[in-house]
């Protein structure tokens, strides 16, 4: 059993995360204010005290406690360090991303009296502080010698407790969600803004932004540091992580790492080993930044590979060394689990004199290629160059921003000469021929793929049931429309669709969208939205309302056939012919015949998905690549 603490974005995302398990847990919160929905977890509210904690948890047999709450709510977690220590309980502390301080712009403060110190030493007068109704009273020597506004939530509890502190209800000023920054800025025209370091889902970054345009003085307070004894992470992937370590049987699979990831730790690892194999204990694990700006920390093999030096023609060189990271899949059926993934890093350097201190170097030049046993393209259609690696741009990029951030922590200095840095998986070659490789014109090994850099494994019945609850919980939303897409991507193309449809009316049906449609049906949804992209949508206009790969391939005569029906030439149904992947038919299909085809494909669609939705409005929307959207 899990006890979470929220209130927060986090903490709704701790619920999101934990719901995927299908099992019971504690959401509490202070207040009733936090509109949340609940299918497994249980809703606690009112403040708790240490012992009122333990008591909870020993008689429900809490196994884990989530911090999720607010990064300055310090009270409650010196409780949790407390109640962890007293009860030997674990806590996860679901921290926030947070920015690099910015120490050019931002006068940086330990905490309120500090504050309240440096503000009136700098005189200013008209202040805006973004820090939140209960900081009111904190700052109480700010408003009353000086003119000072208060922004808070719009709230009866909010306006009680800033009457409570004393404080003019005139100078107080209420957010909007989604409002621009610098309105009530130009509105107030203060000399300087107060805000608290609530990191990126706190909309630090744009508060920042806004004042340094118009020219106003930033403070802000730095947030608490985090004990020690809290187990960190800062996204939904390292919280699931961390719960199936701790907690092996919540989740009913456990997930894995994509084979980008293991490479950039792997990458991170031999950096590390450069520049310190004669200093410190190596790590067993290595920091990686995920897409989403998330960390997460991978396991490294034992370090095999000493460094080495060379010098080279010019008279300068070159270190040179490798580290490896086992893939674990976690329990996808994936026949890369196990693989070694090897990542090669060579770093010149220079024996003679330093560059000169003005030599502009504007970042480092880091370029990542495939080695042994990672593929080459040979075909066109996959984004990638003929001839070139293997390797999306998503994990090329994820491999070059982690090396970079690790070489910054280092203080290695910026060279003119590129950082090679070569990744290969003994054995490869091998492995890609029990793969759709060879046929998408990928030869002499894998491919280097994934876009958030985590394996999240589902059965087909696990996954059927996630969506039935993904449904149920949109249905009680109230909202007359319910969404399902495949995945993030389009979802955030439809979101821009839809701009007022809630989160939870959007549900994904991965490849399932004959099962979504059925219980779309079975809870009387009026209104359905399919969106989905061309791979999928050339599959479900044959009738595939199950579209998984392993299941079901590309027709291309089929798409020949639609694409004859809708006007083109003997030429373009040649070139369908000749293409790897459904995508391309967007560069295929000329520009002018795009529609008629969409039309074309959405009507078949229709054709075989109306009928699992007998007594409702069905929607069917095709996007591309870029976004774009036929209906």
């Amino acid at each position: 059993m899990i006890l979470i603490f929220g209130g927060t974005t986090e903490g709704r995302i701790a619920i999101q995360t934990l719901e995927e398990a299908g099992k019971t847990f504690y959401y509490s919160t202070k207040g009733d204010e936090q509109d949340v929905l609940l299918h497994n977890g249980i809703r606690l509210q009112g403040a708790m005290d240490a012992i009122e904690i333990e008591t909870f948890c020993a008689q429900h047999h809490i196994k884990l406690l989530i911090d999720a709450a607010h990064p300055f709510a310090t009270q409650l977690h010196e409780t949790l360090e407390q109640v962890s220590v007293e009860s030997n309980i674990p806590v996860i502390r679901f921290e926030r991303i947070f920015p690099e301080r910015d120490e050019e712009h931002i006068t940086w403060c330990r905490d309120y009296d500090d504050a309240i110190e440096k503000i009136q030493k700098e005189k200013i007068f008209i202040l805006l502080a973004l820090t939140g109704v209960q900081t009111i009273g904190k700052l109480k020597p700010l408003w009353q010698n000086a003119c000072c506004y208060f922004r808070i939530l719009d709230r009866n509890s909010s306006r009680k407790l800033a009457r409570e502190q004393g404080f003019s209800e005139k100078n107080l000023y209420y957010y909007t969600p989604g409002e621009d920054e610098q309105v009530l800025m130009k509105q107030l025209h203060p000399e300087a803004i107060l805000l608290k370091e609530s990191g990126i889902s706190g909309g630090f970054c744009e508060k920042v932004e806004a004042a340094r345009q118009l020219g106003i003085r930033i403070f802000a307070i730095r947030r608490p540091e985090t004990s020690g004894k809290f187990i960190c992470v800062n996204g939904e992937h390292g919280l699931r992580r961390i719960v199936e370590k701790h907690l092996p049987d919540f989740f009913p699979l456990r997930s894995g790492l994509t084979t980008g990831t293991c490479a950039a730790a792997a990458a991170v690892a031999a950096t590390w080993d450069v520049f310190n194999i004669y200093f410190k204990k190596r790590p067993t694990e290595f920091p990686v930044v995920l897409p989403n700006g998330e960390t997460i920390q991978v396991p490294v093999e034992p370090q095999h590979h000493i460094p080495h030096s060379d010098l080279l023609e010019n008279g300068d060189g070159m270190f040179e060394t490798s580290a490896t990271v086992i893939k674990d899949a976690g329990d996808d059926p994936d026949i890369t689990n196990g693989m070694k993934v090897v990542a090669n890093i060579a770093i010149p350097f220079r024996i003679d004199d330093p560059l000169p201190e003005d030599t502009p170097q504007d970042d480092y030049n880091i370029i990542v290629c495939g080695g042994e046993g990672v593929g080459v393209i040979t075909m066109p259609g996959l984004g990638l160059e003929l001839g070139s690696s293997a390797i999306n741009d998503t994990p090329r990029e994820m491999i070059k921003k982690n090396v970079k951030l690790w070489l910054e922590r280092l203080h290695i200095a910026k060279q003119p000469n590129p950082i090679l840095i070569t990744i290969s998986i003994p054995g490869g070659e091998e492995i890609a021929k029990r793969t759709f490789n060879p046929r998408l014109g990928i030869e002499g090994g894998i491919s280097i793929i994934g876009t958030s850099g985590i394996v999240k494994p589902f059965s087909s019945e696990a996954f059927i049931n996630s969506i039935r609850k993904s449904m149920e919980v949109a249905k009680a939303t109230r909202n007359p429309r319910i969404v399902i897409s495949s995945g993030a991507k389009s979802e955030r193309f439809i979101k821009a669709y839809y701009p007022d449809l809630p989160t939870q009316a959007f549900v994904h049906y991965g490849n399932f969208i004959g099962e979504t449609l059925k219980i779309a049906a079975e809870e009387q949804v009026p209104h359905v939205t399919l969106g989905v992209m061309m791979g999928k949508a050339v599959k479900l206009a044959e009738g595939n309302l199950d579209t998984h790969s392993k299941k079901v391939t590309m027709n291309k005569e089929f798409i020949q056939d639609l694409a004859r029906q809708t006007g083109c030439s003997e030429e373009t149904l040649a070139a369908i012919g000749q293409m790897n992947l459904a995508r391309e038919l967007w560069d295929i299909i000329p520009e002018e015949l795009l529609e008629k085809f969409g039309k074309a494909l959405i009507e078949l669609c229709h054709r075989h998905c109306d009928p699992l939705l007998p007594n409702s409005e069905l929607t069917v929307l095709l996007i591309t690549e870029n976004g774009k959207i036929y209906s």
